[in-house]
C-alpha cells in the first residue's frame, strides 16, 4: 500500500519494536527477500529522504528499509541524552536487520546517516556487505575529541558546539516553525557567500530571504513539517550531543573499513572532504556530483543510478 499524500508514492509505515524503541519503518520489495538494503537517513531528515532511491532499488531487486531512526518521525525519542549515543543507533539496526532475518544488509547513509553507517560497519563487520556514503566520508578518530577538536579550530558558534554548549535554544527555535526552518536549508543552486557571524543554523532558521531555489516541493515541505511538528527536533540534536561520547565508545575499534565502499559528494556541499579516504577505506571508490548537500534529492535520477550501477558491479565481482 501507498499514501496518497506525497507526489511519489512511498510505502506505508509499519511500526517495529526493537532495542528498546519502536521504530518507524518503511518497506518495499518483499519480494526481493534475501536482498537487502538498508537506507539510513540524516539530519534534519526523514526516511522520506529516499523517496526517489526506493522504487529504483526495488526495481533493480532489492529488498528496502528504511526506518525513521530514533528521534525522528513516529519513532521513538528517548528523552536521556546519552540514547542517542553510536552503541544505541547502530544497535537499532542489528536489531532491525534481525527483525527481517537477515545476517547480512548492504547500508546506504547520508549526512549523520552516513555516520551511523560507517560507524556500524566498525562495530558489526560481519553484518555489513556494502556501503554507501553520501555527504559524510569517513571520519578519522584522531587524539582530540572531535567536539573539543571543533571548538579549538571553528569555535563556540559553530554548530555542532553551540547544540552542546547550549542546549535548548536551537531546539527551540526550529521547533517553533519547523516548514520554515526546513524550506530554508533545503535549498539548491544557492550562490556562494562568506559565512556570517553567530550559530549559522539559527539564522538560517530566521532568515526571510533564503539564497538559491526551494528544493521542496509544498507538498514534500508539508510531510517534514508535519513529521517535526509531532516530533521536535530535540531527539535529532541529541546524536549531535554525543559526538565526544562516540570518540570514546570508537576507542577499541579497528579503524579500518575492508568492505567496498561507494562515496558520493556534492561538490557544492560544505562539508569537508576527506584528503585521506583510501588509507582508511581501501576498497572505497569516489564519485562527485555537481549537487548541494542534498545530492539524492536534488540530483536523485543521476545519484541513483550511480548507485544501482556501482551495486550490480559489486555484485556481478
Amino acid at each position: 500500500m501507498t499514501t496518497s499524500t506525497h507526489e511519489i508514492p512511498f510505502a506505508e509505515a509499519i511500526i517495529i519494536s526493537v532495542n528498546g524503541v519502536d521504530l518507524e519503518v518503511f518497506e518495499a520489495g518483499s519480494e526481493n527477500a534475501g536482498n537487502p538494503i538498508v537506507l539510513c537517513h540524516g539530519w534534519p531528515d526523514l526516511a522520506y529522504t529516499w523517496r526517489f532511491q526506493v522504487p529504483a532499488l526495488v526495481a533493480a531487486g532489492y529488498h528496502v528499509i528504511a526506518p525513521n531512526q530514533r528521534g525522528f518521525g513516529n519513532s521513538t525519542a528517548p528523552e536521556d541524552v546519552v540514547d542517542y549515543d553510536i552503541e544505541h543507533l547502530t544497535g537499532d539496526l542489528v536489531a532491525l536487520v534481525d527483525y527481517f532475518g537477515y545476517e547480512r544488509a548492504t547500508f546506504i547513509g547520508h549526512d549523520w546517516g552516513a555516520f551511523v553507517v560507517w560507524s556500524f560497519t566498525l562495530f558489526y563487520p560481519h553484518r555489513v556487505d556494502k556501503i554507501v556514503a553520501l555527504s559524510l566520508p569517513y571520519l578519522v578518530r584522531g587524539e582530540v575529541p572531535w567536539l573539543d577538536f571543533m571548538e579549538a579550530v571553528l569555535g563556540s558558534d559553530y554548530y555542532f558546539v553551540h547544540f552542546n554548549k547550549q542546549p535548548g535554544i536551537a531546539d527551540a527555535i526550529f521547533d517553533s516553525d519547523p516548514a520554515r526552518f526546513i524550506n530554508n536549508l533545503y535549498r539548491k543552486n544557492e550562490p556562494l557567500s562568506p559565512p556570517k557571524p553567530g550559530m549559522a543554523l539559527i539564522e538560517i532558521a530566521h532568515g526571510d530571504s533564503p539564497l538559491g531555489d526551494p528544493l521542496l516541493s509544498e507538498i514534500e515541505l508539508s510531510v517534514y513539517d508535519s513529521a517535526f511538528k509531532h516530533s521536535g527536533f530535540t531527539g535529532g540534536i541529541n546524536w549531535y550531543r554525543n559526538l565526544n561520547r562516540n570518540w570514546h565508545l570508537l576507542a577499541d575499534a579497528d579503524p579500518i573499513i575492508r568492505q567496498p565502499a561507494l562515496m558520493v559528494y556534492g561538490l557544492r556541499d560544505t562539508v569537508a572532504r576527506s584528503e585521506q579516504l583510501s588509507a582508511f577505506v581501501p576498497n572505497v571508490e569516489e564519485l562527485n556530483i555537481d549537487s548541494g548537500h542534498w545530492v539524492h534529492q536534488e540530483r536523485h535520477e543521476e545519484t541513483t543510478n550511480a548507485i544501482i550501477k556501482w551495486l550490480a558491479r559489486k555484485q556481478d565481482k
